[in-house]
């Protein structure tokens, strides 16, 4: 029998800013194919209709350009299997679907939302564990036909196991066993047609021919859903390999909170794309003489999947840096002049600072003072600027509570980074926390800049970008929690 390709993938959902975790994914993924002369395949999981977004999915695209995690196929690209947006697949999910139940591997469920609501109340109250009943799934298959002849809403479940062990295998952790009795019956088709993930993902793992997937280790609690859907359609399943969590420092998992998270950021910030996946790559593996410093191309040589560690590895944003700064200090002045006017001093973010700055200087000098904040890192915010930031009659930590709220409200989840979007969000937000919205734009305007004379706001919080609004909100609100108890 001749030997499968091997065929990988990466299959973020674009329901927000590209992730740090979505690049260390990919980057096991892409070596492994490379080592083997395979195929590195990017998917779109966009089935959540509510949060998908073709911005974020842009987003996705050139972050991963960025870092040179180039696929070979993909919805841009396109390829032997696609379409590789997961919403231009429906039809093939419903058959898919269809094809399970009539096997007898799934059953239409008819229960109603309140119904489900109240087993769960049940069972919260009983103390049992969550998790379906059952109660359509030893309906007659006459009757579950007919009521779905006559439109009745309804759901598609996994048939799985009610006794004894679900046994699967990860490449790194061997056999792992699961109890029937903590493995619900998966909803797979949802009432509006779509599939969930645990469908979508078997179903175009298989029909894109992927060998290997890689993946984070949160999807491991899934392996006995996705196992039985592999059974249920006589299908062999690829080899599974559980990346370990990328983790903060006090070993939770990363998040926003505590770690920029964002490659948007990493970027903004001036961080080299080659440091990034460097250090990414240290997160789950250790070269066989034990370096630290390596390009992809070496670290594709030395890649084998067993050598993964599976210690939680700690996202230290302090070693990353250090690691970046002996990047740039091997470049000549030449190439760190390149890579200024590539990034923070392209010619792209020059003419959109321009014109906020051109009508408020009078020499050439003038431009460096009054324009610094468009390039500087980290401000520091003195007692005049935190005073700035609290309106007269508010509390250091009111303003605090407030700039939080922008920046968990409006600036996180927003997409579209207009002036116009941005202005409507800060007003919405004034709204919401019955702050006068001079106030709470002064406050923003001085969390942003440092100061409480710029620019038009939201043309320079446009011009700034997200990812340095953001860090530069949070900074602001450590520094009024500080003035509030005074260290």
């Amino acid at each position: 029998m001749a030997r499968q390709e091997v065929r990988t993938r990466i299959a973020p959902s674009p329901t927000g800013d590209p992730h740090v975790g979505t690049a260390y994914v990919a980057l096991f993924n892409r070596a492994l194919a490379k080592k083997h002369g395979g195929r590195f395949v990017l998917r779109i999981e966009d089935t959540d209709r509510e949060r998908s977004h073709p911005k974020s999915e842009a987003m996705i695209f050139e972050a991963l350009r960025w870092l040179g995690l180039e696929w070979d196929e993909g919805p841009d690209r396109g390829g032997p299997y696609g379409p590789y947006r997961q919403s231009e697949r429906s039809e093939i999910y419903k058959r898919h679907a269809q094809l399970l139940v009539e096997r007898g591997a799934a059953y239409a469920c008819f229960c109603t939302r309140e119904r489900l609501d109240a087993l769960r109340e049940e069972q919260r109250r009983n103390k049992q564990n969550f998790g379906y009943d059952g109660l359509c799934r030893t309906l007659d298959p006459a009757e579950a036909a007919r009521r779905i002849a006559a439109q009745e809403p309804h759901v598609v479940r996994l048939k799985m196991p009610r006794e004894g062990e679900s046994v699967v295998h990860d490449l790194l952790r061997g056999e792992i066993k699961f109890e029937a009795t903590q493995i619900d019956d998966q909803v797979l088709l949802k009432s509006d047609g779509f599939p969930t993930y645990h469908l979508a993902v078997v179903v175009d793992d298989h029909l894109m021919q992927i060998s290997h997937v890689i993946r984070a280790e949160e999807w491991l609690s899934s392996l006995p859903k996705h196992f039985q859907l592999y059974k249920g359609f006589g299908w062999p399943p690829p080899i599974h390999c559980h990346l370990p969590l990328l983790r903060n420092a006090d070993r939770s998992k990363i998040s926003k909170r505590k770690n920029p998270v964002s490659l948007n950021h990493y970027r903004r910030a001036g961080y080299l794309p080659e440091a990034l996946l460097n250090y990414l790559a240290l997160m789950g593996y250790s070269m066989p003489d034990e370096r630290e410093e390596f390009g992809f191309d070496e670290f594709t040589s030395a890649f084998e999947l067993e050598r993964i560690s599976l210690g939680g590895p700690v996202f230290d944003v302090s070693k990353l840096t250090w690691l970046n700064g002996k990047y740039l200090r091997r470049m000549s002045p030449a190439e760190l002049l390149e890579r200024l006017r590539r990034e923070p001093l392209s010619d792209a973010y020059m003419l959109a600072v321009l014109p906020l700055v051109q009508e408020r200087i009078d020499t050439l000098e003038a431009f460096f003072d009054y324009a610094s904040f468009f390039f500087a890192g980290e401000l520091a915010y003195d007692k005049a600027a935190l005073a700035e930031m609290t309106p007269k009659g508010r509390e250091p930590g009111e303003a605090a509570a407030a700039l939080k709220s922008v920046l968990e409200t409006r600036i996180d989840p927003l997409l579209d980074w207009s002036s116009a979007a941005l202005e409507s969000a800060l007003r919405a937000e004034a709204d919401a926390l019955s702050w006068p919205a001079k106030d709470l734009f002064l406050s923003v305007r001085v969390a942003a800049t440092g100061r409480a004379a710029s620019p038009p706001l939201f043309e320079t919080l446009g011009v700034l970008g997200k990812e340095v609004v953001r860090r530069r909100l949070r900074r602001a609100i450590e520094a009024l929690r500080g003035a509030k108890t005074g260290s």
